[in-house]
C-alpha cells in the first residue's frame, strides 16, 4: 500500500483495488481509469469480457462458496487490498403493488447480499491495510421511482448495510456511498422491454462524471460519507433526505402525467397505475 499523496488524493500508483461488476459499463471504465493511473486493479464479474485491460475473475456473487473463492484469488493476485468498489448490480421491472417474485429476489440477492458477501470476504484485508469501501448505490436509494421497487429497496438496503459497516469498521476502514442517477447501460434493457422505461422521470448523466466521482472517492485522503455525482444530484439528495414529502409530490406528479399520456399503454405491469390515474381524472 502506498502512503504518498498528491493534493487531496492518495497517489493511485500501487494501490490495490478490487472492483465488482468489472466488465460492465461503469466497472470497466473505472478499472481502466485506475489502471492507467498506476493502480493495481482486479475485477470480479459473472461474465468477464476477456478484453479488459486488467484481470477479471469469473464470480457469481450470489453464491457463498464461489464468492469466497474468487475474493481469495483476487487478494492473492493483489497481495492485499486498499480499496473495494462494490459496483455489481442489476435492475429490472418490479412494481411495488405485486407480490415479490423471481425478479425481486434476483435484485435483492445480487445488489444487497452480493455486496454483503464480497465485503465480508474482504474485511480482514481491508482492516490490515486500513483501507476503504466504496459503494456504488443509486439516487433511488434516497428518492424512489415507481415501477422499480426492488431496485430502490435493494439500493436503500445497501446504504443501510454501509452504515452498519462504517460503525463496526470505522476505526480502521472508511466506507463511502456514491449516488449516481441513471447511466445509459444494458442494466435498463429489461425495464424498457417491459414497457416501463423511466425516460423523463430520471435524468441520465454522463458516464465520465460518475467515474470521476468514484475515482475521487476511492483516492480521497479524507473520503466523504455520501457522494453525489452531479450538482443536480446533490440537490436531489438534499431534498430527498430533508424534504421527502416534497420529492414524493414531484415524482408522483411526473408519474401521473406520463401515465395519462399513454407512455405505459400496453405495459402489463403498469396497467394498474394507468387505470388508477385515468379513473382519477
Amino acid at each position: 500500500m502506498t502512503s504518498s499523496s498528491t493534493g487531496r488524493r492518495h497517489d493511485a500508483r500501487g494501490r490495490r483495488v478490487l472492483i465488482t461488476g468489472a466488465s460492465g459499463t461503469i466497472g470497466r471504465t473505472l478499472g481502466e481509469r485506475l489502471t492507467r493511473s498506476g493502480a493495481r486493479v482486479v475485477g470480479l464479474d459473472l461474465r468477464p469480457g476477456g478484453d479488459e485491460p486488467f484481470p477479471v475473475i469469473a464470480c457469481d456473487v450470489t453464491d457463498d462458496a464461489r464468492t469466497a473463492a474468487a475474493v481469495e484469488e483476487a487478494l492473492d493476485v493483489l497481495g492485499g487490498l486498499d480499496v473495494l468498489v462494490n459496483n455489481a448490480g442489476v435492475g429490472g421491472p418490479a412494481p411495488a403493488e405485486f407480490a415479490p417474485g423471481t425478479e425481486v429476489r434476483r435484485q435483492l440477492e445480487l445488489n444487497l447480499l452480493g455486496t454483503w458477501r464480497v465485503t465480508a470476504a474482504c474485511v480482514d484485508a481491508l482492516v490490515a491495510a486500513r483501507g476503504r469501501v466504496v459503494m456504488v448505490t443509486s439516487r433511488m436509494a434516497v428518492m424512489q421511482l415507481p415501477l422499480a421497487a426492488a431496485y430502490g429497496a435493494s439500493k436503500r438496503a445497501m446504504v443501510a448495510y454501509a452504515d452498519a459497516l462504517r460503525l463496526e469498521l470505522g476505526t480502521h476502514v472508511s466506507v463511502s456511498c456514491v449516488y449516481p442517477s441513471a447511466v445509459r447501460s444494458p442494466i435498463h434493457d429489461s425495464t424498457k422491454a417491459a414497457g416501463l422505461s423511466l425516460e423523463g422521470m430520471s435524468v441520465y448523466e454522463p458516464l465520465d462524471g460518475v467515474v470521476d466521482a468514484l475515482v475521487r472517492t476511492a483516492l480521497a485522503r479524507r473520503p466523504r460519507r455520501d457522494v453525489a455525482t452531479t450538482r443536480r444530484g446533490a440537490v436531489e439528495f438534499f431534498l430527498a433526505r430533508h424534504l421527502p414529502a416534497l420529492t414524493d409530490r414531484v415524482v408522483a406528479r411526473t408519474l401521473a402525467a406520463r401515465a395519462r399520456s399513454g407512455v405505459f399503454d400496453g405495459a402489463e405491469l403498469a396497467a394498474g397505475v394507468v387505470e388508477r390515474h385515468r379513473s382519477g381524472t
